[in-house]
């Protein structure tokens, strides 16, 4: 089984610095807010239902046994990358704006990704079912884990002072419900999705695109340009790269310390340094004051592009070792 990558990584690129631009210039206000709200919290239960429809059912299966390597890739993601995620915020406190100093914690607490995981497993060689598995329950745990660890870590930031059963219940139902119903559907909108991959891609990235057009229409209204300056967004450049790095070498060191093989190996890496872009914005708008969704989102933005493009090249140089590693092997038909 093999998964391609999304279309160009430099064009969503430019498509979200050019979302944000028309949000900072042509921001949404009243009524116009709330129609907009309306729609994108019907395109975020699409691309969700979408996901779930994708998902299959016998990949899972294929890589439910894995379960060293799914807590590896769990502990990687809800306990490595929170303690990395307040290391940063704290490296950034004094030189940032608190909501972007906010968004890094934010950011270590999200789920990894589920279509980029698979793919950079894919193109690397390595356990594809395993990632299949592993990325698809970290999205799934991160509905419910995500919400109480911003709770713990950022209560007094988030939408009311804190994160409740309300907050959680809201993300349930705003993501995982349409997941569920999205892959209880597969037996019936899967040719369709086959069919039409390019058009389910589009509506990806343009959920992605509503809810941040909406996140910076809120932020600018109040003011988001007057409180951010470049270098804040030079400096969280920096940081995202060195908590992308931080989180590469840790991964790929466990799993060689613990004796895993090299597939599993790519997959672990793969899986466990990734954080959703796609989970990560709706959930920012369900968790947090609508003014602070934009400084918020900013960190998990740019390392969204960032792990895209680092990651690209060493599923390169994985694939690359993995067939060196398949023509040093001894043939069976020999033997």
């Amino acid at each position: 089984m093999r998964f391609k990558l999304p279309a160009s990584i430099d064009s969503f690129l430019l498509l979200l610095i050019g979302t944000v631009a028309t949000a900072s210039v042509l921001p949404c206000r009243g009524e116009g807010a709330v129609i907009f709200g309306w729609i994108t919290n019907a395109a975020i239960t699409l691309l969700f239902f979408l996901h779930g429809a994708k998902l299959s059912r016998e990949a899972i299966m294929a890589g439910i046994g894995h379960w060293r390597l799914h807590l590896l890739v769990t502990v990687s993601t809800f306990v490595m990358f929170p303690i990395l995620g307040v290391l940063m915020s704290m490296a950034g406190r004094g030189w940032l704006d608190p909501n972007m100093s906010a968004g890094l914690i934010f950011l270590c607490l999200l789920p990894s990704t589920v279509q980029s995981s698979i793919a950079f497993t894919s193109i690397g060689g390595g356990n594809v079912p395993a990632a299949v598995c592993s990325a698809s329950a970290s999205n799934m745990a991160g509905i419910f884990i995500t919400p109480i660890l911003v709770g713990l870590l950022m209560g007094a930031r988030a939408a009311g002072g804190g994160v409740n059963l309300h907050s959680i219940l809201s993300i349930a139902l705003q993501l995982l419900a349409p997941f569920l119903a999205g892959h209880l559907s597969r037996p019936l909108t899967i040719g369709f999705i086959t069919r039409y991959k390019t058009i389910v891609s589009k509506v990806d990235r343009g959920s992605i695109l509503l809810v941040v057009y909406t996140a910076f229409s809120a932020a600018v209204v109040e003011g988001l340009w007057k409180r951010l300056s470049a270098g804040d967004i030079a400096l969280v450049l920096v940081l995202d790269a060195v908590l992308l790095a931080a989180a590469l070498v840790i991964t790929t060191w466990a799993a060689r310390a613990l004796g895993f093989s090299k597939a599993d190996e790519i997959a672990i890496v793969f899986c466990g340094s990734k954080k959703s872009l796609a989970s990560g914005v709706p959930m920012a708008g369900v968790l947090f004051p609508a003014a602070a969704v934009g400084p918020i989102i900013v960190p998990l933005m740019l390392f969204h592009q960032i792990q895209l493009m680092v990651c690209a090249v060493m599923a390169r140089r994985y694939a690359a070792q993995m067939s060196e590693i398949k023509a040093a092997a001894p043939d069976p038909a020999v033997a």
